[in-house]
């Protein structure tokens, strides 16, 4: 091949190129077209590169081809785009597909710690197996409410956040177990429902449920969603419809790793209500509601901003430009 007589065919095509990637907004003709010579010169560039190598005419059309392709798949899109719409759309939807399932698991929740707690409260054999009586009755009387305030406020909430964060991604990235979220939901019903026993059994219930009240709202419903999540990628690979597996643990994963990132901040908020509300000697009513506004704002997300979000096609995945072209398949 002549590689000046090549380059001397192929300049007006080149030039033409070059002009349709400079172009800051193409119309849908110039985008055929550009589409049309971007092929041709990635053709006329391999040729080169086979026949003479590495060369100055091939490094200028690699130059026009980059040029091009960045034309053609954009760029993308800005950080201060992209906040607004994690919150508003990608999350809130990945929220909303959970809000049955939440709710199975919340019930689910109830009733293991409701089970657990009235067999150890009623069962003194299962009680003593906790401590010996001088030990249960100062948990009772002092160390149950002394937890909320031995530690700076704001040490104790991150320390809460941390840990329930943990406990949120492990529900979520270890899903596809299928038995990680249920057992976690089930470890901390039964600590819950433990609590709960050796204080009714001291005749300390009506503390029990004022101090969990305040924070425990969204702290636990929180667990609820991560727990949700989970078992939705695990039924993704159960029953992943007419997509491949790995297709639908993708998809799964993509949109419900977005609901691990939400929690993070949902646990914050609880994190700030279990360290500066629960041990305050407010009145218990404006405690609680506090804790309960904290669960609204959860739940109008999920529910009111989800649902208008689903209904406007949000998945809460990734987009087609970030997640890749989906393959196509029948049914």
């Amino acid at each position: 091949m002549d590689l000046d007589a090549i380059t001397a065919a192929r300049r007006a095509e080149w030039e033409r190129l070059d002009e349709l990637g400079r172009v800051r907004r193409p119309t849908g003709a110039e985008v055929d077209e550009l589409v049309s010579r971007y092929r041709s010169a990635s053709a006329d560039l391999a040729e080169i590169k086979t026949s003479a190598g590495r060369s100055t005419e091939g490094d200028h059309l690699s130059t026009l081809l980059a040029r091009a392709r960045l034309r053609l798949t954009g760029a993308p899109d800005n950080v201060l785009q992209q906040v607004p719409r994690f919150f508003v759309r990608q999350l809130p939807a990945a929220l909303y597909r959970l809000r049955w399932t939440t709710l199975a698991v919340a019930v689910f929740f109830l009733v293991v710690a409701t089970l657990a707690g009235s067999w150890i409260a009623r069962d003194p054999q299962a009680l003593a197996a906790l401590g010996n009586a001088a030990q249960l009755e100062q948990y009772a009387e002092s160390s149950f409410t002394e937890y909320y305030s031995e530690n700076p406020a704001a040490v104790f909430a991150g320390t809460v956040w941390t840990n329930n964060a943990w406990i949120a991604a492990q529900c979520v990235l270890f899903g596809i177990t299928g038995f990680w979220p249920i057992m976690v939901v089930i470890q901390n019903a039964v600590g819950v429902g433990t609590a709960g026993a050796v204080l009714f059994a001291h005749g300390r219930g009506d503390v029990f449920l004022l101090y969990i009240a305040p924070h425990g709202q969204l702290e636990l419903t929180c667990v609820f969603v991560a727990a949700a999540a989970g078992l939705h990628i695990f039924w993704a690979w159960v029953a992943p419809g007419p997509r491949s597996r790995g297709e639908a643990i993708a998809e799964a994963g993509r949109s419900l790793v977005t609901v691990a990132i939400g929690l993070v901040f949902a646990l914050a908020l609880a994190g700030l209500v279990e360290g500066f509300v629960t041990a305050q000697p407010w009145p218990w009513a404006v405690k609680i509601g506090i804790g309960t506004l904290a669960l609204a704002v959860l739940l109008v997300t999920m529910i009111v901003v989800g649902g208008r979000a689903v209904r406007r096609g949000e998945t809460g995945d990734l987009t087609e430009y970030e997640a890749g072209t989906t393959r196509l398949v029948a049914g």
